[in-house]
């Protein structure tokens, strides 16, 4: 009875599933994206460049390279610990 009830919802559950496998995929590539050191290191020296060349601010620049920091020390730390990035501590 519950495989015929599975076949039932399959129009329902089958488009739903691969919009939940598309989704996820979508957020591992967006997160290794984002979690890419050499990403961050060149976000670094692209603030450095528009401090120097005036286009924001001292205190702009301090905040923002405060955050690259803060992510770049942290994804330094769960790759010591061997986490990875779609994984959580516990």
């Amino acid at each position: 009875m519950s495989m015929l009830l599975g076949l039932a919802g399959l129009p329902l559950t089958g488009p739903l599933g691969g919009l939940t496998w598309i989704a996820r995929r979508i957020a591992e590539a967006a997160e290794q994206e984002l979690g890419d050191p050499q990403r961050i290191e060149a976000e670094l020296l692209a603030l450095e460049r528009q401090l120097d060349a005036g286009e924001i601010d001292s205190a702009t620049h301090e905040a923002r390279e405060a955050d690259l920091l803060a992510l770049l020390s942290d994804l330094q730390d769960r790759s010591a610990n061997g986490i990875g990035r779609s994984q959580s501590p516990t």
